[in-house]
């Protein structure tokens, strides 16, 4: 496909960047970096302490615990829960695959289900239908830029007795009706990977809980000292801990310049739909708090589109290129092409394009352009 633009006239806009914020930051970090150096304590020390603590402040959780990275996360609220060996926990097949590595690690047997056409969350009219005997608890995930519908799966919980552990991995910020994702359910999760909201330099995570006996099991479960028969352990690193406590105080204002980005994608992708299907079409709850995390689209010609873009020098991410019940590590659970077709069709279409506070609007701005110009050249 030729392109519509001269070598000259071509700009960068990888998927991701912090450089900026970083170099603005780095007087405060070069601080607390040079105090874990200090102390000569790498590992489950002060700069962790300081943060779980500020995240429970920016939470409102009463516990926030420290680990490696969001999967160990998840791995450690199941089994904090009692997941285990025969349990099955119901979960959408539009994901991460951590989402369901997770129970797999734990013991258990993911179950999966389809996603809302308009959210891409778990689709909950389906979940009654999945539980059995052996069902344990419902795993939802917060996606891209919002909640699952937490009312309806909570109302199913409580007649069928089921837990939720929240797989809140991107939804740092998130609220339904004022209170923070990973805090509807016995608990919830946060991954701190350099491309979430707020990102370290490297893997980190967090488990939030309001429940005392959830919270003490995965203390003891993160600590290989603890109870390494159990689990390796899982802690987070002082410096990551430095990093993340050093950009959490500008995270609200991070959270609005993405909205105020992706706003910006909204207007200058209006005049392609339908061939570009954007956010600002999704349907939106009032009750829950978006954050954009990523931006999402959906074209009918991305596999055409992402090389386009990525000619024009700009980077994009496929979440997710294939379903959890089509990959080869579920293929046992006996799940077909079909079973599960918005999330099928979410796989063929979607496409995330930059989005991180450091982007400017003349960024968006020519993204969009190389989007538009795509178009047209399929279309001449």
């Amino acid at each position: 496909m030729t392109s519509a633009l001269t070598q000259a006239q071509i700009r960068e806009v990888p998927f991701f960047s912090c450089a900026r914020s970083f170099e603005r930051q780095w007087p405060q970090l070069e601080s607390r970096l040079k105090e874990v150096v200090e102390r000569e304590k790498y590992s489950q020390d002060i700069m962790v302490d300081r943060f779980e603590s500020e995240i429970r402040a920016y939470t409102s959780a009463s516990y926030a615990i420290g680990v490696g990275n969001g999967t160990d996360a998840l791995i450690l609220l199941l089994k904090a829960a009692g997941i285990g060996p025969g349990d099955e926990v119901i979960v959408p097949c539009f994901t991460f695959v951590a989402s369901a590595t997770s129970i797999v690690h734990a013991g258990a047997t993911p179950v999966f289900v389809d996603i809302d056409r308009a959210t891409y969350t778990l689709d909950v009219e389906q979940v009654s239908a999945r539980i059995t005997e052996r069902t344990r608890a419902v795993m939802p995930v917060h996606l891209f830029a919002q909640m699952a519908d937490m009312a309806a799966l909570r109302e199913i919980t409580r007649k069928t007795d089921l837990q939720i552990i929240e797989d809140s991995a991107e939804a740092i910020g998130m609220r339904y009706a004022g209170t923070h994702a990973g805090l509807l359910g016995i608990g919830g999760v946060l991954s701190f990977f350099p491309t979430k909201t707020l990102g370290a330099l490297g893997d980190a995570g967090m488990v939030l809980t309001n429940n005392p006996r959830i919270a003490e099991r995965v203390i003891a479960l993160r600590d290989p000292v603890l109870d390494n028969a159990v689990y390796g352990g899982s802690r987070m690193d002082e410096i990551q801990a430095a990093i993340l406590l050093t950009r959490l105080a500008g995270l609200d204002a991070d959270i609005a310049r993405r909205a105020e980005l992706a706003s910006h994608y909204d207007a200058r992708l209006a005049g392609l739909y339908p061939q570009v299907r954007t956010p600002a079409i999704v349907r939106r709850r009032d009750d829950i708090t978006a954050v954009y995390y990523v931006y999402e689209i959906e074209s009918e010609r991305k596999k055409e589109l992402i090389p386009y873009l990525a000619a024009h020098g700009v980077g994009t991410e496929e979440y997710y290129p294939l379903p959890l019940h089509l990959q080869t590590c579920f293929a046992h659970l006996g799940y077909r092409p079909g079973d599960f077709p918005n999330a099928e069709s979410a796989c063929r279409r979607t496409l995330a394009l930059p989005l991180y506070p450091d982007m400017t609007e003349e960024d968006v701005d020519y993204v969009c352009g190389v989007i538009a110009s795509f178009y047209r050249s399929v279309h001449a």
